[in-house]
Parts: C-alpha cells; structure tokens; sequence
C-alpha cells in the first residue's frame, strides 16, 4: 500500500498509520481525505489488522483542514441550488472519510502530540482511544474561522465529554489542554514526550492485538451501538449480537494459555470478501 499523505507499517496485528508530513503540520490536503477512508477499508478488508495506531510526524499531530479546500467555490459554493447539493455531497464525502475510523472492525487509537486542530479533533473522535503528550491541545478552529464543525466532531465529542464543556470549546474555540482532556476522559492517558508516547500507545495496541480479535470486534460494535440506544434496546441487540460471534474455541485458547503463563494464539479476522464475491 502507498499512500501520499500516510506511512502504514504493520508489526503483526498492529497497524500504525503514520501521518507523514511535518513541514506543513500534516494537514489534511485533498490527497489526505481521498487516502485515509482508502486505508482503513483496506486494512479491513484484508483481515490481518487487530488494532491501529494513528502517529504522526513533528511538533503538531495535525493542523487540520488545509485552507486551499476551502478556497474553491465549486466545491463550496451556496449560491444556487445546485451548488448547495454538490456542497452537501461533499460535506458527506468529508465525513465518510473518518467513518471508515469507526466503522473499522478493529479498534483504533489516536497518539496526539502537540497540536490537534480543526479538522483534525474531528479524526481524533471517530477513534475508540486517544492518549496523548502533556503539551497536547485539542482546538475546535472552525469557530475561530467562523464556521461550524462539520465533520465529527458535533456528532461525536458530545458523547465523550461533558456537554457544558462541549459547548464551551465550541462557541469559544479555546485549547482544551491535555491535563483537563485527560481529567474529562476525553484522553485514556498522558506522556511526557512523544517518543513516550509512541512507545505507551503501541504497547496498548498489542495488548490489544493480544486478546481474540472476533471478540474485540465484537465489543467495539456493542460499545457503539449501546452508545447511541436505550439500554433495553442495547440488551436486545446483544442476545441477538452474541450467539454470532460467541466462539467456544477461543475460550478454550485464552483459558489454556493463562494457566499455561503464555500469550494465546488466536486467528485474524476474516478478510472481507466483494459482495458475491
């Protein structure tokens, strides 16, 4: 796989997806929203992924959306009807981009560093963890530009921190450090560096990566949707969830292996096959 934009290196079930372009803050160019969906479906579809870390290269994760995206008003025109549509297409494209975060059947970890900015804390919540350095910030830019966010981060974040807060950093486009992140649960946990923090998140990822990965799927799916349904409707979709995915064989390996002292071997997800495929 060859990316513009991403370094992807696989080390046995960890995927680390590496932004790769500190001397423009590694922000999201046109190539990065084509690039990203494509390289998470494509560690889907393979089937050997158990988790994924997303790094990135220099002082600042991410200064989100390049301002040439918004420089083209044929992208971004309001002016007619038509112009809203294709306006509106866009926008769903833009989102689509990081569902494919989400929709992932592995989990996936954000390791910030420095700045998290616009675009790029709209990413950050379409990840299952977020660790970060102690000098870490997360910035909702788009009111600051006069706009509102629209590719997450009003969808997601309200449900990772407290709504007061999240109306707080979205009127007023403050930096949310990383300390109060952290105190919030917006952040699982601190760094002092950023070799630090590559070295923690990755050693979160194969522990991850450790467990039986139909399981973890599995949970990923049920967190989602008891996330976004009553709890009555989240139990039904469990019994119908776990009679599915519920594998004897791996209880067998994980049970043999703790009282051997040793790491089970579980198999990887099933690639993803085209329909009729």
């Amino acid at each position: 796989m060859s990316y513009e934009c991403f370094e992807v290196i696989r080390e046995g079930g960890v995927a680390r997806v590496h932004l790769n372009h500190p001397e423009r803050l590694n922000s999201m160019v046109p190539a990065f929203w084509a690039e990203i969906p494509r390289v998470f479906r494509e560690l889907d579809q393979a089937g050997g992924t158990r988790v994924a870390v997303i790094t990135s290269a220099g002082r600042h994760f991410s200064a989100g959306m390049d301002l040439a995206v918004f420089s083209s008003p044929d992208v971004l025109g309001t002016e007619s009807v038509d112009a809203r549509e294709r306006f509106r297409q866009q926008l769903r494209k833009l989102q689509q981009s990081f569902n494919a975060i989400a929709e992932a059947r592995f989990p996936v970890i954000a390791a910030v560093q420095g700045g998290c900015i616009g675009g790029a804390v709209d990413l950050v919540t379409a990840c299952c963890l977020r660790y970060s350095t102690r000098d870490a910030f997360f910035c909702i830019q788009e009111i600051n530009l006069g706009m509102m966010a629209d590719v997450g981060t009003m969808n997601r974040m309200p449900r990772q921190i407290p709504e007061a807060v999240m109306r707080e950093l979205a009127y007023t486009g403050d930096r949310l450090g990383a300390e109060r992140a952290e105190r919030l649960g917006f952040v699982n946990g601190l760094f002092d560096d950023a070799n630090a923090l590559t070295e923690g998140v990755l050693a979160v990822a194969k522990k991850i990566a450790g467990k039986a990965p139909v399981a973890i799927t599995a949970s990923k799916e049920m967190i989602g949707y008891a996330r976004d349904h009553s709890v009555a409707e989240s139990f039904a979709y469990l019994n119908a969830l776990q009679p599915g995915v519920f594998s004897p064989e791996d209880i067998a390996r994980a049970v043999a292996a703790q009282k051997a002292g040793a790491a089970a071997a579980f198999a990887d997800l099933a690639p993803l096959r085209p329909p009729m495929g």
